[in-house]
């Protein structure tokens, strides 16, 4: 189905603030039109304000400064949007639950009535009620010590409800759909380790700050397991 115009102008408008120099001859291939089509977008964007410099056979760039009203989204951009809000409120901690909800608020608030009612109908929602607390409470923790590269300790209890005690550099949060899980650098195994929250029996930030280190960053983790295809694409949450 061909893009409506007014989301393929969208789309001209986001290709150039994502590069410094853009030609026709580009836009017309990731739009899957016509150059001459380019061109009468080009020109009627001109006409309505857009600050686009350039001519055609050379490239058009967008003037520094220049940016989007921020809500010309498309409906199913809007849906994923509210979708993703929902989720986060629901299975998030506190503060990011609020942040979420206030979120939506404002959108809905500034978006034009014909988007509005999309908005208001959205049939996605993520039903949080048998979230843990302490999963969830322990977000923001978490996130904290990311944030700040601080050491954690955890009391971890694995799948046999064996307990270990260990400190460990936090590196990213994972959410699985029915879990979150913590990616670290662990330095008792001096290697990296995922740990479910749902099975953290204590978790308490340290005073003590880590620096980045090469080999022990999240970039790192996500090389390894591209490195190893059946590990999957992301830390799993089993792995301890």
């Amino acid at each position: 189905m061909a893009m409506r115009r007014a989301d393929r102008l969208f789309q001209v408008i986001q290709a150039l603030r994502r590069r410094p120099v853009v030609t026709a001859a580009s836009l017309a291939r990731d739009l899957e039109v016509s150059e001459r089509t380019v061109y009468r977008d080009i020109a009627d964007l001109v006409a309505s304000g857009v600050p686009i410099e350039g001519e055609a056979g050379v490239g058009y760039t967008l003037r520094k400064g220049f940016d989007l009203p921020p809500l010309m989204f498309r409906a199913e951009e809007l849906e994923a949007l509210v979708f993703g809000a929902r989720v986060v409120a629901s299975w998030g901690d506190r503060e990011l639950a609020k942040a979420a909800t206030e979120a939506l608020a404002r959108l809905e608030v500034a978006l034009p009535e014909r988007l509005r009612a999309r908005f208001e109908r959205t049939p996605l929602f993520a039903p949080g009620f048998h979230v843990n607390p302490a999963v969830a409470g322990g977000l923001t923790s978490l996130r904290t010590a990311i944030e700040e590269r601080r050491k954690v300790h955890l009391c971890y209890a694995d799948a046999d409800g064996a307990a270990t005690e260990r400190d460990v550099r936090p590196l990213g949060l994972f959410f699985w759909g029915s879990t979150w899980s913590l990616s670290a650098w662990c330095e008792l195994r001096d290697n990296f380790r995922s740990f479910r929250l749902d099975r953290v029996v204590e978790l308490r930030v340290l005073e003590a700050r880590f620096v980045d280190e090469p080999g022990k960053l999240l970039d790192d983790l996500f090389h390894r397991e591209r490195a190893y295809p059946e590990w999957g694409a992301a830390p799993g949450p089993d792995r301890r």
